[in-house]
């Protein structure tokens, strides 16, 4: 198949690579022409070492030639970026172009799911599907064995993506529950800023793995909140993304939040990680959601405090452990109610 790849970061290109070798005609597009010449000088991009784009992956210099033939285009731009390219794409790509998004976020402002920006761009019988899990770009490039998970509407759309990426290094589940995928994949990266913080606060496993869990578990309500499935979450665009987000090395959203939990300020963090750290941008929108549907999310409100509002991590954390008794299994205050 034709695919074309809109965004040339390290997971654009580990996509690319991986779609190449799926013996797949795949072409690569940056919206900023010093990349593309980088790219098509040099190919490399410095953030993923020691892999070399190969040379059958086409460099595109115009937008056009990006799209032309394309049967399936491949969405790897940040939130900051997605409405404005699927805007200039939605007049160029064939009618029954499928569009498949493997960013993960959510817009800010709006709070919407990259699926449904996609949908309200090019319009309602554009088939779209998203695909997430646990997938650092350094690994998949290097042909590491990564499980994910593409999502649609549409189950033959789901299939369909399923078979185009699905290879011996890379394996693809299907799911129908878009909602519970995105919402993993975005708010995930807000409970690894978070688990960053307190590694630079040099706190440990029990307080990370403590994080993690009623993290998790926070989602999970504003999914079901929002349509989406709570057994979603116990997946790999929910459980698998969050573990390896929140533990690696890769991970930009644990780095930008070690550096804070160190006293670096939260702006200059963001700058001294040197790319888009999605878990900035979808603490607001966790706050914003979850008061706008009243789902219970105080992780992702403490986050949002410190990250917007000059909260002392510390005193976050203390917030936290202070909220009143409640039971694991029942979101309810410990009373004598819940037990009769």
């Amino acid at each position: 198949m034709k695919i074309s790849i809109f965004g040339s970061g390290a997971w654009g290109i580990a996509i690319a690579i991986l779609l190449n070798d799926n013996g797949h005609e795949v072409t690569l597009r940056s919206s900023h022409d010093d990349v593309t010449a980088m790219l098509r000088d040099t190919r490399r991009n410095p953030h993923l070492e020691n892999i070399t784009i190969p040379d059958t992956i086409r460099i595109a210099e115009t937008l056009d030639d990006a799209t032309n033939g394309a049967e399936i285009a491949v969405m790897s731009t940040s939130s900051i970026a997605l409405r404005d390219i699927a805007t200039k794409l939605k007049p160029k790509l064939a009618p029954d172009c499928v569009v498949v998004i493997v960013s993960k976020g959510i817009e800010r402002g709006t709070s919407m799911l990259f699926t449904d920006i996609l949908r309200d761009t090019f319009g309602p019988n554009r088939k779209i599907a998203a695909l997430s899990g646990p997938t650092h770009a350094e690994e998949v490039a290097r042909k590491i064995p990564t499980a994910c998970v593409v999502a649609s509407t549409d189950a033959d759309t789901a299939r369909l993506v399923q078979d185009v990426f699905m290879s011996e290094y890379f394996r693809v589940y299907t799911s129908t529950d878009v909602i519970g995928v995105e919402l993993g994949a975005a708010l995930k990266n807000v409970i690894a800023v978070c688990a960053g913080i307190c590694d630079g606060l040099g706190y440990g496993d029990n307080t990370i793995a403590t994080l993690a869990t009623r993290g998790l578990s926070e989602i999970a309500r504003l999914s079901v909140a929002m349509g989406g499935r709570k057994e979603t979450l116990a997946g790999l665009a929910g459980l698998g993304d969050l573990i390896v987000t929140c533990t690696s090395r890769h991970s930009r959203n644990r780095r930008a939040g070690v550096l804070i939990g160190r006293g670096v300020p939260v702006r200059e963090a963001m700058r001294e990680v040197g790319a888009v750290v999605e878990g900035y941008y979808a603490a607001e929108a966790a706050r914003d959601l979850a008061a706008r549907i009243g789902v219970d999310m105080p992780i992702c409100l403490e986050a949002y405090n410190v990250l917007y509002e000059g909260r002392d991590a510390r005193d976050a954390i203390r917030e936290l452990m202070g909220r009143s008794k409640r039971s694991e299994a029942f979101e309810d205050t410990l009373d004598e109610s819940w037990v009769q």
